[in-house]
């Protein structure tokens, strides 16, 4: 079985993060993000992974490689132009040869694919497409389904009032290869828009598999934090971090008069002051200084970012290279260097 991972888009949602990252290696507990999606297919058995790229592609080429350290095959799609969902799956049409999974590349989950895959074969299904359950469906496309999870109905963001169900798209998919057939060439084409309600309005079987499992999009810097912070507290089963946990990497100098509250990661060659305060859940990346008497509560900093004397951060993502003056105080915000 081969998956694909659309990796493609530029992250606007996420700037100013991705003005010189890709949304796919934004780091997470200081590793890239999309190093736990590999890890996630390759447990369920899936030994090639297609990588439907766009934007910065380089950014991952150069960092994984063939990716043959984390147990699978990675192949590189990369399209010339804007696709679309559809249209980068069509791209890489050569690599595929039968029904596959495709992942949107902001989506973290413990979806169970092994099962779904199941449901998948038994259902006799052309398309399934996993559901999540979210409090607000109004930022989503609504999926409604009948008492057999046959798919009935798309609905895109709906009006609070035209809110039928809390089931979500959850960006994760299994496609027959036939259904490549009605994607055009080179052209700009999605699933959600135009493929998936094609298949509805000629009563192709398309199903939806709903789980209960953690699921997250995190194509805001919001959603980012969130996912951050989800981990640390042990929400989702691929990362093993306890909500007191106080993880600190070798190279790592913290003063003794420091005070630190889990859970917390601090990586390496990173120095922490002292009476500098550590409220978790905080990520501190490589290279990283906090100086005397500043404070950090519930903020992910990048590599070699400085904090200056008593400045305070709350709520924050601060990305690598980044510097915060001493005294200053910031909370709710996203700092990045601008492009160059």
């Amino acid at each position: 079985m081969k998956a694909i991972i659309l990796v493609g888009g530029e992250g606007t949602r996420l700037r100013p993060l991705t003005y010189t990252i890709v949304k796919a290696m934004v780091p997470v507990l200081n590793k890239p993000f999309i190093e736990y999606v590999f890890r996630y297919l390759s447990s369920h058995k899936i030994r090639e992974i297609i990588l439907a790229m766009g934007y910065k592609p380089d950014c991952i080429t150069d960092y994984f490689g063939d990716a043959s350290q984390l147990g699978t095959k990675l192949v590189y799609s990369v399209e010339t132009e804007p696709l679309g969902t559809a249209g980068a799956v069509k791209n890489a049409e050569q690599h595929i040869d039968n029904a596959f999974f495709v992942m949107n590349g902001d989506v973290f989950t413990d979806l169970n694919l092994t099962e779904m895959l199941r449901f998948h074969e038994n259902k006799g299904a052309k398309v399934t497409i996993a559901l999540a359950p979210v409090d607000d469906p109004t930022r989503f496309g609504v999926v409604e389904t009948d008492s057999n999870q046959r798919v009935t109905r798309f609905v895109e963001k709906p009006k609070r009032e035209q809110v039928t169900s809390n089931m979500i798209n959850a960006g994760v998919y299994i496609i027959e290869r036939e259904i490549l057939n009605r994607v055009p060439q080179g052209k700009r084409f999605m699933f959600e828009r135009d493929v998936f309600p094609a298949l509805l309005s000629e009563g192709e079987p398309v199903f939806g598999y709903a789980t209960d499992a953690y699921w997250i999009d995190t194509g805001t810097p919001e959603q980012y934090l969130q996912l951050n912070r989800d981990l640390m507290f042990g929400k989702s089963v691929q990362v093993d971090f306890r909500p007191e946990e106080i993880r600190i990497n070798e190279g790592a100098s913290v003063n003794p008069q420091a005070k630190l509250t889990g859970p917390i990661l601090v990586a390496e060659d990173c120095s922490v002051g002292k009476g500098a305060q550590l409220k978790g859940p905080v990520v501190i990346g490589t290279g990283c200084t906090i100086k005397d008497g500043a404070i950090i509560e519930n903020s992910i900093l990048w590599q070699n970012v400085t904090i200056g004397e008593r400045a305070a951060l709350k709520d924050c993502i601060v990305a690598s290279n980044s510097y915060i003056d001493n005294n200053d105080c910031v909370e709710c915000a996203t700092i990045a260097q601008a492009e160059n």
